[in-house]
């Protein structure tokens, strides 16, 4: 009995591969073996980094959040404490966003706490 291959299927996978190659540079684009590595690995950092993704924004928002302290003469980490202390519960990310683009609302805060 003949050997049977399922081409169909085989197919499928290579062009559902070379498609997420498209875009790649050189032999990356369209050589199977090289286009397989270089997806696997994508996906792979694609996978990381949207777990680093949360750390980076975090500290961007302490840092943001702490320059807008320091303007008022406070640190961060009084800040967040008097914050936590007042009964005031905002988020990091609303407190950075106050911080930077509505700086009397974040004075207000401040002035609140102190």
């Amino acid at each position: 009995m003949p050997r049977s291959v399922n081409h169909v299927a085989s197919r499928a996978k290579r062009k559902r591969v070379l498609k997420l190659a498209k875009g790649f540079f050189g032999r990356k684009k369209n050589v199977w073996t090289v286009a397989k590595n270089a997806v696997e690995k994508g996906l792979v950092y694609a996978y990381r980094d949207r777990k680093a993704k949360k750390r980076d924004f975090r500290g961007l928002w302490i840092q943001r959040i702490n320059a807008g302290a320091r303007l008022h003469g406070m640190s961060y980490s009084e800040l967040m404490g008097k914050l936590k202390k007042a009964g005031i519960d905002l988020n990091r990310k609303v407190l950075a966003d106050l911080a930077m683009n509505h700086p009397e609302a974040f004075t207000e805060i401040v002035n609140k706490v102190k």
